[in-house]
């Protein structure tokens, strides 16, 4: 029987594009033993598509601070390119981690990707 790595179940990733802006539905655990797999992507899609970046997070089962911080520092290196970010689908209960620190008043949250894609047109 084989048992698959613990990271790479953990934790989903795809990506589009919407409106020339790249979406990347994160879906299953964002912690310590999927960080590295989520740093990838996301440097990945920053390579191919600029700065401006979606991060649908409603498949999100658990979030940790240090998925967070690396969530943080995506959105500072958008804003320092003068590109647009926005997080869609948060949801409370999986996300706590936003709350606690204070971040979920200050990060761009929207409730659909339609609501974001909108305000990036304003």
């Amino acid at each position: 029987m084989t048992v698959p790595d613990r990271a790479e179940s953990a934790l989903t990733l795809t990506s589009a594009v919407a409106e020339g802006v790249p979406v990347v539905r994160v879906g299953g655990i964002l912690d310590a033993t999927t960080r590295q797999q989520f740093t990838d992507r996301l440097a990945e899609i920053a390579d191919e598509h600029g700065p401006d970046l979606v991060l649908d997070l409603a498949g999100v089962t658990f979030m940790d601070s240090r998925a967070l911080g690396l969530i943080v520092h995506h959105w500072q290196r958008t804003m320092a390119a003068q590109g647009h970010f926005a997080l869609v689908g948060v949801q409370y209960s999986n996300s706590k981690v936003m709350w606690v620190t204070g971040l979920a008043q200050r990060l761009p949250l929207y409730d659909t990707l339609e609501e974001a894609l909108t305000a990036f047109q304003s």
